[in-house]
C-alpha cells in the first residue's frame, strides 16, 4: 500500500517472505546517532558475577554482551553490545527484568559511546513535529523470497501483509501468528519498524493473557477487570507514538502484547464478556495505569509521576473493614476458658490427646482441671493409650504413677518398651542432668528415667527449679509429657500443609496433583492460632492462603487445627512471589547505580528517606556524599536503585568504625504502585468481588461505560 492510501493489492506466490531495509542514498550520520540506545547492567561487585550475567543474557536473548570495570566504584558493569532504537532497548530491558536482571537504557552515538544526559544534539528543539507515519526517503522496503532469485517487490512507502483467511491462516511475523495485518516501513534509524494493525478487541485478547496470567491467576472476574483496564488504557493512549508510526508499544512501557499464540481461552472469555466496556471518569476514558504487585497499598499518582489524577489515589489492597477477612474465617463452638499463662501449652497438649481417643478428658478445658492433681487411675488409663499408640505392651503398673519418679519410668516403658536411660546414662550423667534443687529426693529406681525426660524437655519443673518428687503431678504436666514425647516420635496422626484460602468454612489444601482438596471442619474443632512463639486456643481463625497448618482428621473431618500466620500477610496481592522481597547492595553497587543522580557530591556515605507517600512509598531519597547531598524523587527512586518497588525500608551494614559499607532494602511489591494492582485484583476476585467492584476499588470515582 502506498502512503496516499490508494491500495495496490498483490497476491504473493510465496508463503514466506523476508523483508529488509535497503539504502537508496547515503544516510546522514546524525539521523543514526540521535536515536541509538544501549542496555547496561551496573554495579556488580565481582567480574565473575558480571560474566555470569553475560552468560544469562546470551542464553535467554541471544544478545552478546561484555563486562566493563568501573574504577571509581570498584564494580563491574555489563554492556549489551548492540545499539538499537529506544523501543527495542526498552523491550530488551523489560525482558531482562523478567529474568531478575535490573538494567537501564542510555543513549549512545553511532560508535556506541555514551552521550551526556544533557546532550542537545537531538532534533527535539526543531519546530517540526511528525504527525504521520515517518518514511525515510533514503531507504526502501525490499521483500525477498527463498524461491525467487530477485526481490518480489520494493517500496519506499509502508507495506502491509495480510491473509485472505485470517481465521485459519493468520499472517505470521518471525513464525508467530498475529490477528489483523502486519505493516512494515523504514524508520528514521534506517531500520524497519514492524506494526501489528488490528481491532481493539483483538488487541486486548493479546494483552490480557500476558499481563495477568490465566494459568497463575485463574479468576474470571480478575481477568475481566484486566480486560477493561487494558482496553481503557489502549483507548486513552492511542496515538502516543504517532510520530514513530504506531499507537502503542507491545512492552511494559505500554502493555505487554504477544499476539495470537499467547491467547488463552479463559482470558479470551474475559475479553468477550466485557466487550466494549471501559472505565470512565466524568465521561472520558481514564488513563488506566496498573501495577503487578502493590505490596498491600497503592500510591497516589502525584507521588510517583509528579502530577495528581483524581481517580489514581492511594488505596488499601484489600476489602474494607471486617469484610477483608470474614470470607476466610473458620469458627468453633468449643470454648477453652484459660486465664493462667502456664496452662496455654497444656491446653494444646490436652487437645492433641483428646482427638487421639485418650479417655477421661474434660468436655471443657479450664485452668482448674489442668492445675488439679492427676489421679493414679487417670494416669494409668492414659499410659495404656500411650502404649497402644507406641505398640508397646505394658507390665503391671504401680501406685506411684502420679508422682514424678513413678510416672517417668512408666512413660518410658509405654513409649520405648524399656528403660533406655538406665542403659545409656551412667551415674555421673544422671547426677549432671538432675540439676533440680531437690534431686536427692527422687527415688533411685526412677532417677535415670527422670533425667531423660528432663533432658529432652518432656518433664517440666516448677519456677523455683524443684521437681517436688513427693507431690502428685498436675494433670497439665502429665498430658504435656505424654503429648510431647508422642509428637516427637511422630506417633500422633498429625498432617502438615500450606493452606489455600478458606471457602465456606472448609480447610482447603493443595494436593500432590496440584488440585485443591477441601476438608470439612468439625463444628467443635480444637482451634489454635500461633501468636508469637506459641499457639493459643481461639474460637475463630482467618485463613487467607499460605498459612502453614497442622491438623488431625477423624472420619473425614478436621477435629484439630493449628494455624501459623501466612508470611505474606492478608493483603489481596499476597499471592504474588514479589509481595515481599529483600535486596542487599554494597556501597560500591549503590555508588554505581546512583552515579548520575549523585554526580558532584563525591563518594556516597549514606542514604536517607526524607518523605513518603500515602502508601508509605519513598518519595524523596537523600543521597549523602563527602562533598554534599543530592536527591532522587518520585518514581525515579525505584529505577535509579534498580529495585522492584519503592515501598521499602533501609538497613545499613557498617564496619568496626561505624562507616556504612552497604545497604539492605526490605520491601514489598513490584512495579510503580499506581492504579489497579493486578495480583490484588485476583485476590479480591477470590474473595467474591466482581470485576466492576475490583475496578472501583483501585480507581476512585469511576464508572464502567459500554462504548459499543
Amino acid at each position: 500500500m502506498n502512503a496516499s492510501g490508494k491500495a495496490s493489492v498483490v497476491a504473493l506466490d510465496s508463503s514466506r517472505v523476508r523483508v529488509e531495509a535497503r539504502q537508496l542514498s547515503p544516510m546522514p550520520p546524525s539521523a543514526i546517532a540521535e536515536s541509538l540506545y544501549r542496555v547496561t547492567i551496573n554495579g556488580e561487585e565481582t567480574r565473575e558475577r558480571a560474566e555470569e550475567i553475560e552468560q544469562e543474557i546470551q542464553k535467554a536473548t541471544g544478545e552478546e554482551a561484555h563486562e566493563v570495570p568501573d574504577q571509581k566504584t570498584n564494580t563491574w558493569s555489563v554492556v549489551v553490545d548492540k545499539a538499537r532504537s529506544r523501543e527495542e532497548a526498552e523491550e530488551l530491558r523489560a525482558t531482562l527484568e523478567t529474568l531478575g536482571i535490573d538494567a537501564e537504557v542510555s543513549r549512545v552515538d553511532n560508535s556506541n559511546r555514551p552521550l551526556p544526559e544533557n546532550d542537545d544534539s537531538r532534533s527535539n528543539n526543531s519546530p517540526v513535529r511528525l504527525t504521520a507515519k515517518p518514511g525515510f526517503p533514503s531507504r526502501e522496503v525490499v521483500a525477498l523470497s527463498p524461491s525467487s532469485s530477485g526481490p518480489l517487490f520494493r517500496s519506499s512507502a509502508p507495506v502491509v501483509f495480510a491473509s485472505d483467511d485470517e481465521s485459519n491462516a493468520p499472517v505470521r511475523y518471525n513464525d508467530k501468528p498475529f490477528r489483523g495485518r502486519i505493516e512494515v516501513f523504514a524508520n528514521l534509524s534506517g531500520t524497519l519498524t514492524v506494526v501489528n494493525e488490528l481491532g481493539l478487541e483483538d488487541y486486548v485478547r493479546g494483552v490480557v493473557a500476558n499481563e495477568l496470567s490465566p494459568g497463575g491467576y485463574p479468576a474470571i472476574e480478575a481477568l475481566k477487570a484486566q480486560a477493561v483496564a487494558a482496553r481503557t488504557y489502549a483507548l486513552k493512549n492511542r496515538g502516543q507514538f504517532m510520530a514513530q508510526g504506531f499507537d502503542i508499544l507491545p512492552t511494559t512501557r505500554s502493555q505487554v502484547y504477544r499476539g495470537l499464540t499467547s491467547e488463552v481461552a479463559l482470558s479470551n472469555r474475559a475479553v468477550e464478556e466485557t466487550r466494549g466496556m471501559v472505565a470512565t471518569f466524568e465521561g472520558e476514558p481514564i488513563n488506566a495505569l496498573y501495577t503487578s504487585t502493590c505490596g498491600g497499598r497503592t500510591e497516589s499518582a502525584e507521588n510517583i509521576f509528579n502530577h495528581a489524577v483524581p481517580y489514581l489515589r492511594g488505596h488499601e489492597c484489600a476489602a474494607e473493614g471486617m469484610a477483608a477477612l470474614s470470607a476466610f474465617t473458620i469458627r468453633t463452638a468449643r470454648n477453652i476458658d484459660l486465664r493462667e499463662d502456664g496452662n496455654v501449652v497444656f491446653a494444646r497438649d490436652l487437645s492433641l490427646l483428646a482427638v487421639h481417643g485418650f479417655p477421661l478428658m474434660p468436655q471443657k478445658i479450664t485452668d482448674d482441671w489442668l492445675s488439679a492433681p492427676a489421679s493414679v487411675g487417670e494416669v494409668r488409663s492414659w499410659l495404656v493409650t500411650v502404649g497402644q499408640l507406641s505398640k508397646q505392651s505394658l507390665p503391671p503398673l504401680g501406685d506411684d504413677l502420679n508422682l514424678p519418679g513413678g510416672f517417668s519410668s512408666a512413660l518410658t516403658l509405654a513409649t520405648f518398651g524399656e528403660s533406655r536411660a538406665s542403659t545409656l546414662f551412667n551415674d555421673a550423667d544422671v547426677a549432671y542432668l538432675l540439676a533440680v534443687r531437690d534431686a536427692d529426693r527422687i527415688p533411685t529406681p526412677n532417677r535415670a528415667d527422670v533425667a531423660l525426660l528432663l533432658r529432652d524437655g518432656y518433664l517440666s519443673v516448677y519456677p523455683d527449679a524443684t521437681l517436688r518428687p513427693q507431690e502428685p503431678l498436675s494433670r497439665g504436666r502429665v498430658v504435656h509429657a505424654m503429648a510431647r514425647i508422642l509428637e516427637n516420635k511422630n506417633l500422633l496422626q498429625l498432617q502438615k500443609g500450606n493452606a489455600r484460602p478458606t471457602v465456606d468454612g472448609q480447610l482447603i489444601l493443595r494436593s500432590n496433583r496440584g488440585k485443591d482438596q477441601p476438608w470439612k471442619v468439625n463444628s467443635d474443632v480444637f482451634l489454635f492460632r500461633q501468636l508469637g512463639d506459641n499457639p493459643y486456643p481461639v474460637q475463630m481463625v482467618s485463613i487467607v492462603g499460605g498459612e502453614p497448618v497442622l491438623f488431625h482428621i477423624t472420619n473425614g473431618q478436621v477435629d484439630y487445627l493449628e494455624v501459623k500466620p501466612a508470611p505474606n500477610g492478608a493483603a489481596a496481592d499476597r499471592f504474588s512471589p514479589f509481595s515481599n522481597w529483600s535486596k542487599e547492595m554494597s556501597l560500591g553497587q549503590v555508588q554505581a547505580r546512583l552515579s548520575r543522580a549523585a554526580s558532584g557530591i563525591g563518594p556516597i556515605q549514606n542514604l536517607r528517606v526524607l518523605s513518603r507517600g500515602v502508601s508509605r512509598r519513598a518519595t524523596d531519597l537523600e543521597i549523602v556524599g563527602t562533598n554534599g547531598t543530592a536527591h532522587v524523587r518520585g518514581g525515579r527512586i525505584r529505577s535509579a536503585l534498580g529495585l522492584r518497588e519503592q515501598l521499602f525500608v533501609i538497613d545499613r551494614r557498617t564496619d568496626d568504625n561505624g562507616r556504612v559499607t552497604g545497604f539492605v532494602f526490605t520491601g514489598r511489591g513490584w512495579g510503580h504502585g499506581v492504579g489497579m494492582c493486578q495480583v490484588g485484583a485476583y485476590g479480591l476476585a477470590k474473595q467474591g468481588f466482581s470485576f466492576e467492584q475490583i475496578l472501583k476499588t483501585y480507581y476512585a470515582g469511576i464508572e464502567i461505560t459500554r462504548l459499543y
